[in-house]
């Protein structure tokens, strides 16, 4: 048994009896009281999601967990399919398991996918990702009042503002946490 102040994000941990991975954490301290650590926790077994303190004084137990960088693949229906890029062996993760991280999939890159007793449980995004500019605008010449920036469209459907030099067919490194453009890659 952990203390509660040792849980982060994407830690599995037992809630009811059943696995829930952590979604969202944050360690609040009161003026005069004790201390309590608030998640946002998803049932594994179902899916929905609940909001849980704990306490300093409870005790939390962590499952046991891997991870394994896997390449994405193909899209078959609702099921995503990643290769392993050592033994070719053919991971299929559903759809709802990923959640609104699947629009940063693109076929060949590699990613982190957080397996509980040898099934898949959530998907770890990089911290930047390269896409090419799929649909481009041309900016507007003497438009450079400050910053000026321009919507395009990635290959994987999303708008991000990117400067007014951006063409179509560019390849650039957006940042996946926030949707925004980083540099040309």
């Amino acid at each position: 048994m952990a203390n509660p102040t040792d849980i982060r994000k994407n830690n599995v941990i037992m809630y009811n009896n059943v696995p829930h991975v952590v979604m969202s954490m944050l360690h609040r301290t009161q003026g005069r009281g004790a201390g309590f650590v608030q998640t946002v926790l998803r049932n594994l077994a179902n899916g929905s999601s609940t909001t849980v303190k704990f306490r300093s004084t409870d005790s939390v137990e962590f499952c046991h967990t891997t991870n394994k960088g896997l390449e994405f693949s193909y899209i078959d229906g609702d099921v995503y399919h990643f290769i392993h890029p050592e033994t070719f062996e053919d991971y299929s993760i559903q759809e709802s398991i990923l959640g609104e991280d699947k629009k940063w999939l693109v076929e060949g890159h590699e990613y982190t996918i957080l397996f509980v007793n040898d099934e898949p449980v959530s998907l770890e995004l990089p911290a930047n990702i390269n896409i090419e500019v799929a649909e481009a605008s041309e900016g507007l010449r003497g438009d450079t009042s400050s910053a000026p920036t321009k919507p395009v469209t990635l290959a994987n459907g999303i708008v991000v503002q990117v400067p007014l030099f951006i063409k179509t067919g560019d390849v650039l490194k957006i940042r996946t946490e926030d949707n925004s453009y980083v540099s040309r890659a």
